[in-house]
């Protein structure tokens, strides 16, 4: 039975999917063997599977036994992005492997625009049916298949897509039941290909995107700690990252809701440079910079098309006009689909400091050669002088509000950031005057931030300057360098927000009215922030409890969403969240580092 909030007539849908992908493509497949998301042919694309939106509506490419979805037991293949699901029918068991052809050649990889379900028995003669039911465009247009050899066209989308099957198309179309003799196999793509797929082939594809998986999860400098639980965040984190231009998505999906029963869906297939970054880092810190070079290189992009702003599409458009879909019935019928996002036309002054952050962080990694290190300085001057001017103004500030403007404490530490590491960028590079007129703008910001950031009075940094509630996004100001986690102003916060924010368990971004009310659900990015900052205050014991119960959120193949509702752990918000997994392996890498320094591990073979 899927968990209920009190009150609610209906149970919260479960979100024990995983998700498949190899940088071009990217989709969820649940344990009952459906495909439940998938959008083409970019990440922000209209859908073609939207079941996670609408149940009878959406569209999914589902498996049958009996009628019925069968339950399966599914799991990551060790060290990669494929799924297998195995599942007991009547007559036999089988398996069904899920995966996007990700192949490595040269010193990149193959990733066409589609996905491969293949089919195996693994004892006895198991009798199932296929049901593809795609609805593109978010179920708007009338769909049409066109037989072909060996597949179907579908028409109805922007594009056509194209099925590819050894399976008899009358079967396929029939939703015809039939025993699974031997390997049957399915290629959805975008768009039709000339070459015709065979079973030896795509067993081939299937190994060669295992290997090149695990080539990369071999490349991951983990830590003691939660090795496997960062392996598979690292693994995660790959998948919203676009080999075609460097964006990195904020999550794949649109529309789960924050809380249920609200208009809290917000539409997150887009690329927020405060979330990049994070990403950058955090890949980064496990000895992966790849993904970050490919960032900085969209960044180039973006800040030559104008002011910048919070979030972009995939391919650098600014403007992503929000609109609902009113004929969804919404995630566990909760309503209010929404695509696009407003939130590109908000001032949050907190996203200069976490580019320049990732900027600078990349430049003094020697991994990183700077080839033409005028246009990093170009990227680094513009974002410095914007953070100093903007840090005069009120913004909507990290948690996107959309009509209270303050000078929220976050963003004016990020600004101070921005000023304090563009310093060391100009120092590094003998620009003696700017660094000294950008690091006397950092010592006031920062000054500012201390002086009416922290609420004396209540012991705790306030969310806003001169003000009174308390904001979780406050615990980062130790990882940014602004104070010591030790000074007692942070230690008192952090106590503070323990009491005031903590709800079974699990911290909540704040408390305080926003634009639509009061917020109910916990985010979990915060509680992996509440765990790394009682590592860096010195209290690993208290740290390990909290990242552990908070690890424990993640769904049965590790991955997490944006939310839990606290009463009673159910994920909500959009799937699989980026966010999340950064914090995830932020708070294991810092633990880790201070568990070894702690208990002597800091020799070869200990």
């Amino acid at each position: 039975m899927s968990p209920q909030r009190t009150g609610d007539p209906r149970p919260i849908p479960p979100l024990d999917h995983a998700a498949i992908g190899n940088g071009r493509v990217l989709a969820l497949v649940s344990p009952r063997g459906s495909i439940d998301w998938l959008c083409l042919p970019r990440f922000d694309s209209p859908s073609v599977f939207a079941r996670l939106l609408d149940e009878q509506k959406g569209g999914a490419f589902r498996l049958l036994v009996d009628g019925e979805e069968p339950a399966g037991e599914l799991a990551y293949v060790p060290n990669t992005n494929v799924a297998r699901t195995v599942f007991v029918a009547d007559g036999g068991t089988f398996e069904v492997l899920d995966f996007a052809p990700r192949i490595p050649e040269g010193f990149g990889c193959h990733a066409p625009l589609e996905i491969v379900r293949l089919l195996r028995p693994l004892s006895g003669e198991p009798r199932i049916a296929i049901d593809f039911d795609p609805r593109p465009d978010w179920a708007r247009r009338p769909v049409q298949f066109v037989e072909e050899d060996r597949g179907v066209r579908v028409l109805g989308g922007a594009t056509p897509l194209q099925l590819v099957t050894n399976l008899p198309i009358a079967w396929l179309l029939g939703k015809r039941q039939f025993p699974l003799t031997g390997p049957t196999w399915f290629v959805l793509r975008h768009g039709a290909r000339d070459e015709r797929p065979n079973l030896a082939a795509i067993e081939h594809d299937l190994e060669r995107t295992v290997r090149g998986w695990r080539l990369w999860s071999k490349t991951c400098a983990l830590p003691h700690f939660a090795p496997q639980l960062v392996l598979r965040s690292a693994l995660c984190l790959v998948l919203h990252a676009s080999l075609d231009t460097g964006a990195i998505i904020a999550s794949a999906t649109t529309s789960i809701p924050e809380a249920m029963q609200t208009e809290r869906t917000w539409d997150y297939r887009y690329c927020w440079l405060r979330d990049s970054a994070f990403v950058v880092e955090a890949l980064r810190r496990l000895s992966h910079v790849n993904e970050g070079e490919r960032f900085v290189h969209y960044l180039r992009s973006i800040v030559d098309s104008g002011p910048l702003q919070p979030v972009y599409g995939i391919g650098g458009e600014r403007e992503l006009p929000e609109e609902f879909l009113p004929h969804l019935a919404g995630f566990g019928g909760n309503g209010h689909v929404r695509i696009g996002n407003a939130a590109c036309r908000q001032e949050q002054h907190d996203l200069m400091g976490e580019v320049v952050l990732c900027l600078e962080t990349l430049l003094n990694d020697p991994r990183v050669v700077v080839e033409h290190p005028e246009s990093w300085l170009r990227l680094v001057d513009g974002l410095v002088e914007r953070a100093i001017a903007a840090a005069e103004s009120p913004d909507t500030g990290i948690w996107e509000f959309r009509t209270i403007f303050k000078q929220y404490t976050l963003s004016q530490a990020m600004c101070w950031v921005a000023a304090h590491r563009g310093e060391l960028v100009a120092r590094r590079f003998g620009l003696e005057a700017k660094a000294r007129t950008w690091g006397q703008a950092a010592e006031a910001l920062r000054a500012r931030v201390l002086e009416r950031g922290f609420n004396r009075e209540l012991g705790y940094f306030t969310q806003a300057l001169d003000g009174q509630f308390p904001d979780a996004s406050n615990l980062l100001l130790p990882s940014i360098g602004l104070l010591d986690a030790k000074d007692p102003r942070f230690v008192s916060t952090v106590r503070a927000y323990e009491r005031l924010l903590v709800e079974n368990g699990a911290m909540l971004r704040y408390r305080n009215p926003d634009d639509f009310g009061e917020t109910e659900s916990a985010f979990t990015m915060c509680s992996f922030w509440w765990a790394e900052a009682l590592a860096l205050m010195g209290e690993l014991d208290r740290a390990i409890e909290v990242f552990e119960r908070t690890a424990a959120r993640a769904n049965p193949v590790g991955l997490f969403s944006e939310d839990v509702e606290p009463r009673t752990g159910a994920l909500l918000g959009n799937f699989p969240q980026a966010y999340t997994h950064v914090g995830l392996i932020h708070a294991a890498t810092t633990i880790g580092e201070l568990l070894d320094a702690r208990d002597g591990r800091v020799r070869a073979w200990v």
